[in-house]
């Protein structure tokens, strides 16, 4: 993930300073979706004098590229995950905190219906589900 990142990054023109390499680190490392307070901090332990405004600037790259997606909680209203590409979406649990992508091939046969049965032209749609994963359920006993 890291290493395709900096590829992606440098075929669009981007430099790969010392920060933002520990950005994307701290982020492939994190393994879930983290706030981006909490990036910051996991990431200042690759680059000590990381600023937070860094890391938001290169998240904001990261989502234009489709890199990473923004999924968002009720309690830090939003977090950012490795994305994968194509149209997918996420699901999180509402326990663990966990996300996993699933593809959204559903979801364009939605907007075909919805837009057949409302005359609306559908520019663009969010769509994040939470439930509570098949670990989190085991533990239920």
């Amino acid at each position: 993930m890291g290493h395709s990142w900096e590829q992606r990054l440098q075929a669009e023109g981007y430099r790969l300073t010392a920060p933002r390499r520990a950005v994307l680190r701290a982020l492939a490392e994190s393994g879930r979706p983290v706030a981006a307070g909490e990036l910051h901090e996991l990431a200042r332990r690759h680059h000590a004098r990381l600023g937070l405004v860094t890391v938001y600037r290169t998240l904001e790259v990261l989502e234009g590229l489709g890199l990473v997606r923004r999924i968002h909680d009720d309690g830090s209203c939003q977090t950012y995950a490795a994305a994968s590409p194509g149209h997918r979406h996420a699901i999180t649990c509402e326990r663990c905190e966990r996300a996993v992508e699933f593809d959204g091939e559903e979801v364009c046969l939605l907007t075909e219906g919805v837009e057949e049965r409302t005359g609306y032209r559908v520019n663009g749609h969010w769509l994040q589900l939470v439930g509570v994963c098949p670990g989190c359920r085991g533990a239920e006993g």
